[in-house]
């Protein structure tokens, strides 16, 4: 495997290409259906969230766009735990992009920190 991105803006974009490709093998029901769908819409908002950031006018707009991607990749985790919890994909695909999910989200915690210490960012 080639080594993760230090830039968030690609890291989190490459992210997002491995959440979808995560969910095409789910299965087609409804409950697949949805978990899919929800995943794809967080695991993509991640990115488009921190691209955004970058492209902000303010610092007070950076820090808000920064604190949703924050949000959706809490929410990543909880559909990534889900579909393990369920079995619909296999443990050994499944550690390596939480574990990618996880870091990402330390490295959002830690920017809104940096950015409320700063008194950039609300509580």
């Amino acid at each position: 495997m080639s080594p993760k991105p230090q830039d968030i803006k690609e890291r989190t974009f490459q992210f997002a290409g491995r959440v979808i490709k995560l969910t095409r093998p789910l299965p087609r029901d409804h409950a697949g259906s949805v978990v899919a769908r929800q995943l794809v819409r967080s695991g993509t908002s991640v990115g488009a969230n921190v691209e955004e950031a970058q492209g902000a006018h303010s610092r007070k707009d950076f820090a808000r766009r920064m604190n949703i991607a924050r949000t959706e990749a809490r929410e990543v985790l909880y559909w990534l735990r889900l579909i393990a919890e369920a079995g619909l994909v296999g443990a050994e695909r499944m550690a390596g992009i939480t574990q990618e999910a996880e870091e990402i989200l330390r490295i959002l915690v830690a920017t809104m920190k940096k950015l409320r210490e700063a008194g950039e960012a609300k509580p």
